[in-house]
């Protein structure tokens, strides 16, 4: 009879050990984004939150999940796992705040072949950072080591986003009204949308992102991969302040044109002036591979205008000045009007 070898988890390529460790090693960024309605630590089977609604007449919960999408290939290349880790927040928790949401909690997915402690740590370093600064709890989340799945190096995450607003605040662009104003907030550059695109560009002008820079002097590795810019403290001034917002819109996949029409009430149109605010150095440089026609720029890429907000020009001085306390840039780029051909027009577009 022939013996059996015996055979452990480790010697399959999951060590229970490590990622018990791992958990031990971010237990500390995790804490540091706790609300007070979080009522266990992590480690449990399932985050415990108790929400307390009392100032509100009708809370209504608003979810969100998102990924990285393949960015995520270019963050790994040039290890950048905080980067990924603020973009995953970043993606779901902006959706959140476009229907003028407050995020209250967060969870991540995480799976890899090979657990690497540095790395996956620094992802949820960028997760809980991000979620300090949206006051957003991160109460949980998932690190799936999964041997033969993944290349040497490579991780995929995922993200999951819970968040509250009192249903007579929700502002879904029904109150949109002719003549409205437009207030775009800058981006940080590319954020987590038309990284299919980037990876093209780069390499059809065989770029070397350790070494190119952009007009502005900056490293072009830096500005192609600036983590995804948070406006939850945004709108949050803004509703604070009192300003009668009547629509928000994220400007992630279909760029300016796809995110501006899917919350315009029917008969209305968005009229976009985009020399209204000026093309960030980033795009210029991946731009300046290819030729890649006006219309599909504006459509794949948010083109330096990450957020927008509409609404009555007798609020926008009061808005652009709470946007500018909390330090966004703002720019006028436009006005509602009614429809008469298509429901974006970018005017000035070549």
């Amino acid at each position: 009879m022939t013996q059996e070898k015996s055979l452990s988890y480790a010697e399959c390529g999951v060590d229970i050990d490590a990622g018990n460790a791992f958990v031990g090693r971010i237990k500390d960024a995790v804490a540091s984004t706790m609300r007070p309605e979080v009522l266990a630590g992590l480690g449990g089977f399932g985050g415990l939150f108790k929400p307390d609604f009392s100032g509100m007449q009708e809370p209504v919960l608003v979810s969100s999940t998102d990924g990285v999408g393949t960015k995520l290939l270019l963050l790994q290349q040039f290890n950048k796992p905080e980067a990924a880790g603020i973009d995953v927040v970043a993606m779901c928790v902006n959706d959140i705040a476009a229907q003028a949401a407050e995020p209250l909690f967060f969870l991540d997915y995480l799976a890899t072949g090979n657990l690497d402690d540095a790395t996956m740590a620094g992802v949820v370093e960028g997760i809980a950072e991000a979620c300090r600064i949206c006051e957003c709890a991160l109460i949980g989340g998932e690190t799936a080591e999964m041997p033969g799945m993944y290349a040497p190096g490579h991780y995929d995450i995922g993200g999951f986003a819970v968040g509250v607003v009192d249903r007579p605040k929700i502002i879904d662009g029904s109150t949109i009204a002719e003549g409205d104003v437009l207030l775009g907030l800058a981006s940080s550059g590319p954020h987590s949308n038309g990284y299919s695109m980037v990876r093209k560009l780069l390499e059809l002008g065989s770029a070397d992102l350790d070494k190119d820079t952009l007009s502005d002097g900056t490293l072009a590795k830096d500005g192609v991969l600036a983590p995804t810019r948070l406006y939850v403290p945004a709108v949050k001034a803004l509703m604070r302040g009192g300003v009668n917002v009547h629509g928000f819109s994220h400007i992630t996949g279909g760029g300016m044109f796809d995110n501006l029409e899917r919350i315009l009430p029917e008969g209305l149109a968005a009229h976009v002036d985009v020399s209204s605010w000026p093309i960030p150095p980033v795009f210029e440089y991946l731009l300046g591979f290819a030729d890649v026609a006006g219309p599909e720029r504006y459509r794949t890429f948010n083109m330096g205008i990450g957020f927008v907000a509409m609404l009555p020009e007798s609020e926008a001085e009061k808005a652009e000045a709470l946007l500018s306390e909390c330090g966004e840039t703002v720019y006028r780029i436009g006005r509602i009007e009614r429809l008469d051909d298509e429901p974006v027009v970018l005017e000035g577009l070549k």
